[in-house]
């Protein structure tokens, strides 16, 4: 009788069922599951464009978009602010584990995505506007790495003065909030400095674990400046499609960057105080004082370095 198995015929089995595993489970998650690679991902922070950029890719013939589901703030909140101190050996995220926690975030956000779009699973791309929960960037692209990955930036004073604004009284982030943010509005009267060091703060940490997550990501990826996207933005649209290998038809494109253009928005929901503000990349000359500038410029100094090089006005 011949009791002989297959892996008596492999030279290293634990490596052939690890590889034969994770088949297994790519099958699985396509049997079961939107396909990851139809996942597009956009990360960076808020204020940076993203509502604008996810309608024009919502408008998109077979392109749905999930828009802020906050899925990077549960995992990236937890793993690199609130339990960075804590990850001895029983840590539920613990490096000798990272492959079975990995796979539970995988699941967890393929589970959530097919149920709310499952016409997605059938045919198209579904966009993940994220920039909220860009913290969680690395996490999000390493459980999913054949997603696509929109790295969306903006310069960091345009959106430490947007995020000023948008703390006054009245503004429509106050209106939006109501009673939650009154202290942040009374900050903003009072300590207008301590709300741009706070945006600052913020915008380092977000796009700066969306560029670990851009850099250490092998699949499909595109760094996209909001200043080009405004200058140019059909020629941007196409050139993120095609990066990422999305097909998109010229005229569709064309259409909805017309529908959503700046010229397109009505001018009593545009100015001062709106969500619609300016539009306008450098604004913050204006808006800023000379030292809000010194502050945004000394907290985020490596990324304007890296993505907006001599662009500081002080030392």
């Amino acid at each position: 009788m011949n009791n002989h198995t297959i892996f008596d015929h492999v030279r290293e089995p634990k490596v052939f069922i690890t590889a034969l595993g994770r088949k297994v489970a790519k099958i699985i998650d396509q049997s079961r599951y939107i396909d990851p690679a139809n996942l597009v991902w956009i990360f960076g922070t808020a204020r940076v464009g993203s509502t604008w950029l996810g309608a024009m890719m919502e408008d998109l013939k077979d392109h749905c978009v999930w828009h802020e589901p906050i899925v990077g703030r549960l995992f990236g909140d937890f793993y690199y602010d609130d339990a960075k101190h804590r990850r001895g050996k029983h840590f539920i995220m613990g490096d000798r584990y990272r492959e079975v926690w990995l796979k539970s975030i995988r699941e967890f956000v393929l589970n959530g995505a097919t149920a709310r779009f499952p016409e997605v699973k059938k045919r198209g791309h579904l966009t993940i506007k994220e920039p909220n929960g860009s913290i969680g960037a690395p996490l999000l692209m390493e459980a999913l790495p054949e997603s696509r990955m929109v790295f969306l930036v903006r310069d960091p004073r345009d959106v430490a003065a947007s995020s000023l604004d948008a703390s006054r009284k009245g503004s429509w982030f106050s209106e939006r909030r109501g009673e939650k943010v009154q202290g942040r509005t009374k900050q903003a009267e009072s300590k207008p400095n301590s709300v741009v060091e706070s945006a600052a703060n913020k915008y380092v940490k977000y796009v700066g674990n969306t560029a670990r997550a851009y850099d250490a990501h092998n699949g499909p990826k595109v760094l996209v400046k909001y200043e080009d996207l405004r200058a140019e933005t059909l020629a941007e649209m196409k050139r993120i499609h095609e990066v990422l290998n999305v097909p998109v038809e010229d005229r569709n494109l064309a259409e909805v960057v017309q529908k959503h253009s700046w010229e397109s928005i009505p001018e009593e929901k545009k100015g001062a105080g709106k969500f619609y503000r300016k539009g306008t990349p450098g604004g913050w000359r204006e808006d800023l004082t000379p030292g809000q500038i010194a502050i945004v410029e000394k907290t985020a100094a490596s990324l304007l370095d890296r993505f907006y090089p001599g662009s500081k006005t002080t030392g």
